[in-house]
């Protein structure tokens, strides 16, 4: 087994719990590392040691530690995550999409259609695994479900229907002889 590597850390504690105070999530460990290495500054510290005393992986203390090295603090209080892409679809063009699905009467049968009507309205072209994994994440939607009610379904007539359906018959008449035996 190898000694443990001797690094000399130029800032104090005092500077470097100060950055921690500041610090995000991300590059929080990064800097209890270079604080831990700053304690332990004599005799040295293995990757494996630290690992276990900020919880992260051996591999991401030799990078920190070679980033240390190489460019100092900031190089460690730097890094490389550019965020998140920007969304296809503008708020309206969202906005519009959530009509479509949510609307009963829209006679959508899957995502090919949907993915005519988006290119048709909006004039983009989007590829078709983009617009299922888009309309799944913001919209719970699925690939075939069956529809709530029938496009075509007449509201009174269904209200007709539940009034004088057996079911509602026997219901209406078990409530009227109970309230006759009180």
């Amino acid at each position: 087994m190898s000694l443990p590597k001797i690094i000399t850390v130029k800032e104090t504690l005092k500077e470097l719990r100060a950055l921690l105070k500041k610090a995000s999530p991300l590059i929080a460990p990064r800097i209890k590392t270079i604080i831990e290495i700053k304690k332990a500054q004599e005799v040295g510290i293995s990757r494996r040691a630290l690992a276990s005393i900020i919880g992260v992986d051996p591999n991401s203390i030799q990078t920190w530690r070679t980033s240390y090295v190489n460019g100092g603090i900031n190089a460690v209080l730097s890094h490389n995550k550019k965020g998140f892409k920007p969304s296809v679809f503008t708020k309206q063009e969202h906005m519009a999409i959530e009509k479509k699905l949510k609307d009963p009467k829209n006679g959508l049968r899957g995502y090919i259609e949907l993915l005519e009507w988006v290119e048709k309205e909006f004039d983009k072209q989007i590829k078709y695994n983009t617009l299922l994994k888009y309309s799944i994440k913001n919209f719970d939607s699925k690939v075939k479900v069956a529809r709530k009610s029938h496009i075509n379904k007449d509201e009174e007539a269904v209200s007709a229907f539940k009034k004088t359906s057996v079911k509602s018959v026997k219901k209406q008449s078990i409530i009227k002889q109970k309230n006759t035996k009180k």
